[in-house]
């Protein structure tokens, strides 16, 4: 049997530019090749996804520099730059990077200002979370997202949620307390981190509701809303920064001029502005059911390299707790998806927007 041969030039542009369309090439695709691009795909996502977890713990966790707010700001600003970049290099080599052409425009910033505002409280108190509990507790202390989800749903837009879906969220609530307990028993809790978890999780979903309000001020493009929500990000924590008092912090600190500093910094904003196009790429190879599984595992498996790297000791009920969160966020996730089967929706793509920009951004971020 012939196989058609897959040209490396066709598959690199595919993973670039998230193109749907197919070339005759592409169409005689085996199995073996999706499954593997698949598998790909997903290694990509929790390799993005986890080192920037940690490394975000390591820059917020330095006891010489404390500033989170500064640390924020200048992955921002990163963004800004990559998304420049990224325009650039789609104009010098269109057929192989896919990037909209965006020049700044004020009516449109001022129209993504609302979501710019949710957007940089959901990124700090995401990022304050993680500087508080640490990479081991950040699954259970923002795990508050899906709650906030059916609550702020019903309050907001006046949706309904299944008893089942409830019952998911219940699961999730019980995870909760039964991890904060357990913290607390082991003297390692943070109330602090807690209180900027549940702010964080709320964020999240606030993220999601007010990014569907102002798609259409940017024609749909999810590109272009990062662009602009770290434009009015960067302007929004300037001031911030001085209220703070973090801009005598940053002047004083040791290592200001030490290049290995600005590096992992920096470093923090590149794989802060990849999670975004990761995400996008597992959705698109799979589905967003998919996505939020695979999310799921990854959270697992993050705990378990955070306990590991960190020579902890944790009990049965602490454990527990990070699968009654795991567990019912999946839960949650399988219910939904059975619902949305039996009701159609007008834009088949909304689902994917929503989870790409209301999720890993905050985990900067997400």
């Amino acid at each position: 049997m012939n196989r058609t041969p897959l040209k490396r030039f066709g598959i690199l542009k595919m993973a670039l530019t998230g193109s749907e369309t197919m070339d005759q090439d592409e169409q005689g695709e085996t199995f073996i090749f999706r499954a593997v691009r698949i598998a790909a795909v997903v290694a990509l996502y929790w390799f993005v996804s986890i080192t920037m977890v940690f490394l975000n713990n390591y820059l917020l966790d330095n006891q010489d520099l404390d500033a989170p707010l500064f640390v924020t700001f200048y992955q921002c600003v990163v963004t800004v730059g990559l998304c420049w970049l990224m325009q650039l290099l789609s104009r010098l080599c269109p057929g192989l990077i896919d990037f909209p052409s965006v020049r700044f425009d004020v009516k449109t910033s001022r129209e993504v200002l609302p979501l710019s505002i949710v957007f940089i409280s959901m990124i700090t108190f995401n990022n304050m979370c993680l500087k508080y509990v640490g990479v081991a507790f950040y699954t259970v202390g923002r795990s508050l997202s899906t709650v906030f989800n059916v609550l702020l749903s019903y309050v907001i837009l006046k949706q309904t949620t299944s008893f089942q879906a409830l019952l998911c969220c219940g699961i999730i609530l019980g995870g909760f307390w039964l991890g904060v307990d357990q913290e607390g028993m082991a003297g390692s809790l943070s109330w602090s981190g807690v209180f900027f978890g549940v702010l964080a999780s709320a964020c999240v979903s606030l993220n999601a509701i007010y990014t569907k309000k102002v798609m259409p001020a940017v024609d749909g493009n999810i590109w272009k809303l990062s662009y602009y929500n770290n434009i009015n990000a960067c302007i929004l924590f300037l001031p911030l920064i001085l209220v703070f008092g973090e801009l005598g912090r940053v002047v004083s600190f040791s290592r200001l001029t030490d290049l290995g500093f600005w590096g992992m910094m920096t470093l923090g904003g590149v794989f802060g502005f990849a999670i975004g196009y990761v995400t996008g790429l597992q959705i698109k190879y799979t589905s967003p059911l998919t996505h939020n599984v695979s999310g799921t595992a990854k959270a697992c498996a993050q705990t378990v390299i955070a306990v590991v790297y960190n020579s902890s000791s944790k009990t049965l009920l602490w454990w527990t707790s990070n699968m009654m969160v795991l567990g019912g966020s999946s839960a949650y996730t399988w219910v939904k998806s059975l619902e949305m089967k039996k009701t159609p929706r007008k834009d088949p793509q909304d689902s994917a927007k929503e989870k790409l920009l209301s999720g890993e951004k905050g985990n900067m971020g997400v």
